[in-house]
């Protein structure tokens, strides 16, 4: 718990069996200045790994959920719906790319009044290798049209974020893939509520990326991003509509 609000952490992993306790661990570890646990619970969704990451995560204190199609955003969704009640959910990557620690500001920003708290590759410190040079363009052509098309100045899609649990159910999540993080982003927008960035720093992962760490990969998750960029824009008249309904 965290300043009176439980917190749920989430982590979609694909073969992290090299990673995927240290972070665990360190999620579960984390204290604040009393000195109490801040992270109530650490959900690992499984996207049908192949080697040892359920096993290591369960046996470091995580609860492990499995989904056997494959996809960043459908795993995301499936470690949501097996969330018990909580206030904040904070996403992180399974392959010890963040620091761990660096979760306290993200949720100080929503205990302090954000709606969503995106964790900023771009406004920390990147150890060299981190990010491709594919990752860092594709970062910026997103907030270029992201701020062309709605206004909005953005640094990064980054996976390393935290959010209200009202605010993501408000937000009815639907990507299944790559267009994932920046679905939360726009929609966010869209629907005015507060968003802020604070900066993260990143290291080298443990292990080969599944996305970045292949061409195919990258391909995919560009186009994935790009689309939803494209689709949300089109789609927007109907979900401000939705949102009012909801709100009537």
């Amino acid at each position: 718990m965290y300043q009176g609000q439980k917190v749920s952490a989430i982590i979609p992993a694909l073969n992290e069996q090299l990673a995927i306790a240290k972070v665990v661990a360190q999620l579960i570890n984390l204290k604040d200045s009393n000195g109490l646990r801040i992270i109530d619970e650490v959900v690992v969704c499984d996207n049908a790994s192949t080697d040892d990451t359920a096993k290591i995560a369960t046996l470091y204190g995580a609860r492990v959920v499995r989904q056997d199609i494959p996809g960043y955003g459908i795993a995301c969704l499936t470690a949501i719906n097996a969330l018990v009640p909580c206030e904040i959910v904070l996403f992180i990557d399974g392959d010890d790319s963040c620091f761990v620690e660096q979760a306290i500001p993200l949720l100080d920003g929503i205990v302090n009044g954000d709606d969503l708290a995106i964790g900023s590759r771009a406004l920390g410190n990147i150890e060299k290798g981190a990010l491709t040079q594919v990752q860092i363009f594709g970062n910026a052509l997103s907030a270029v049209l992201i701020r062309i098309l709605w206004g909005h100045k953005i640094t990064d899609l980054g996976p390393f974020r935290a959010i209200k649990r009202s605010v993501l159910k408000r937000l009815n999540m639907q990507d299944q893939t790559f267009g994932w993080t920046v679905e939360m982003q726009i929609k966010a927008i869209q629907l005015g509520f507060k968003i802020n960035e604070y900066p993260v720093n990143s290291k080298v992962r443990i292990g080969q990326s599944k996305i970045s760490g292949t061409i195919n990969g990258s391909i995919k998750a560009g186009i994935g991003i790009l689309s939803m960029i494209i689709k949300l824009r089109y789609l927007q008249r109907k979900l401000l509509a939705r949102f009012a309904l909801e709100n009537s």
